[in-house]
């Protein structure tokens, strides 16, 4: 029996403990990621080439149904260029590339029109990659890497957003990139415009993160790689580019983050690497020159361009206003909405400005396939809109996924309208007003 001068421990009448409930912040942040990969998955689902639903993959064939599949299957004049390329290194292998250049400059000094330069060299060479995995024909990896490219846009695109505004922002984002009109087209055809906004979006990103951590190799490193890569993809290299040396200077003013010189010289070397590569595909500097010199001449006088590719300086505004009308006056909102403060916001507006300021001065040369490079920054101004617009209260959150919901659904109708409806294969003002019945 104890005393009553003895010390008695309280652990023997200290209650059993009981399971702790998660936080609230917890399961918040846990419903966020759930719903950030339903997003995710149901983009990539709708980015599904259409051969997947094919009788090579009978497994599938319930889903078909459900796809947005494009009503235009025919072979596409870009697309039976890119075939060709890949069925040359299919037959005579990756060491024939500076026949294949060599093959162009013959074809093309004898013909008047232009057509496509094999300088795109890693479209081309990931196709031949994607038929050595897999089997599979020219058109088809070609269009494999396509939806590839899209997806990971898709995927880069809800990191970019999280990295810049957080997870709400990049839950918003995913959800408008999921269901844009042109992401969708692009993935499925062989067009290559969807696999350049890809690497000229991650060179953006990896700018914004060398800038918040300088001087980290690994970062510095995977940059100069996305720069040469997308060098190597396309001549619109050229416009992300200058996007990208204009925030490089703007730095000094606007202050992204830390600009350190050898952030600079990875930024002078990185393409410079994807010019050397190109140059030694080609077959030498000689080569890739006159290629380039002969693809842009025989453009300037090329009856299709001409018909379709000139235009006021507002004509991408016009075009975007056509197929993504809310999404473009979201963003058009948000652009006025922005404060000094907002540094990420203005690092995309910034870049989207630059190059097109540079693409609406290119003669015979305005296409909306190129604005794919856009899509992000237009849709992140758009979402950071609705945020701005909504008041604070407590239900700010369900209004503001509701009126997402709103929009990705009007997004997706768009798509049915132009390419399942209205049967669209390039993306001119006279075919995108004919489906939006403007013209008759």
């Amino acid at each position: 029996m104890l005393l009553l001068d003895q010390a008695v421990s309280t652990a023997a009448f200290a209650p059993t403990p009981t399971p702790v409930a998660p936080r609230p912040a917890l399961r918040g942040r846990r419903a966020t990621l759930l719903a950030l990969v339903v997003i995710l998955l149901a983009g990539c689902f709708l980015r599904l080439p259409s051969f997947v639903f094919g009788d090579r993959h009978p497994t599938l064939h319930w889903l078909a149904p459900l796809h947005p599949t494009a009503a235009y299957q025919e072979l596409g004049f870009d697309e039976g260029i890119y075939r060709a390329y890949v069925s040359t290194l299919i037959l005579h292998g990756l060491t024939s590339y500076p026949d294949l250049a060599d093959n162009y400059l013959q074809e093309q000094k004898s013909m008047s029109m232009a057509i496509l330069p094999p300088t795109r060299f890693f479209y081309i060479g990931a196709a031949y990659t994607w038929h050595l995995m897999w089997d599979t024909g020219p058109r088809t990896s070609l269009n494999a890497i396509s939806s590839l490219c899209s997806m990971l846009l898709l995927l880069l695109s809800a990191l970019f957003a999280w990295r810049l505004g957080g997870a709400a922002m990049a839950l918003g984002v995913a959800a408008l990139m999921a269901c844009a009109p042109t992401q969708i087209h692009m993935s499925q055809h062989a067009l290559i415009d969807g696999v350049f906004a890809f690497w000229a979006t991650l060179s953006l990103w990896l700018l914004w993160e060398n800038l918040q951590r300088p001087n980290r190799w690994p970062w510095l490193a995977a940059y100069a790689g996305a720069l040469a890569v997308m060098v190597l993809t396309k001549e619109n290299a050229m416009f992300a580019y200058l996007g990208i040396l204009v925030l490089t200077a703007a730095n000094h003013w606007l202050r992204f983050g830390r600009l350190t010189s050898s952030l600079c010289l990875v930024t002078v070397l990185g393409p410079l690497l994807g010019v050397v590569v190109l140059v030694f595909f080609c077959g030498g500097l000689g080569t890739t020159i006159e290629i380039y010199r002969l693809f842009v001449s025989k453009v300037s006088v090329l009856k299709y361009a001409i018909r379709t590719g000139d235009g006021p300086w507002y004509r991408y505004l016009v075009d975007m206003m056509v197929v993504s009308p809310v999404v473009l006056v979201l963003a058009i909102g948000g652009i006025f909405r922005l404060k000094s403060s907002e540094r990420a916001s203005l690092y995309l507006l910034l870049f989207v400005g630059t190059s097109f300021l540079v693409m609406v001065n290119i003669r015979y040369g305005m296409n909306l396939r190129y604005t794919n490079m856009w899509d992000f920054p237009l849709r992140y101004l758009a979402v950071l809109c609705l945020w701005q617009m909504i008041p604070r209260k407590k239900a700010q959150v369900l209004w503001i996924g509701l009126c997402l919901a709103a929009v990705c659904t009007f997004e997706l109708r768009q798509y049915h309208i132009f390419f399942v409806e209205s049967n669209l294969y390039e993306l001119v003002p006279e075919d995108l007003l004919r489906a939006v019945k403007m013209l008759k």
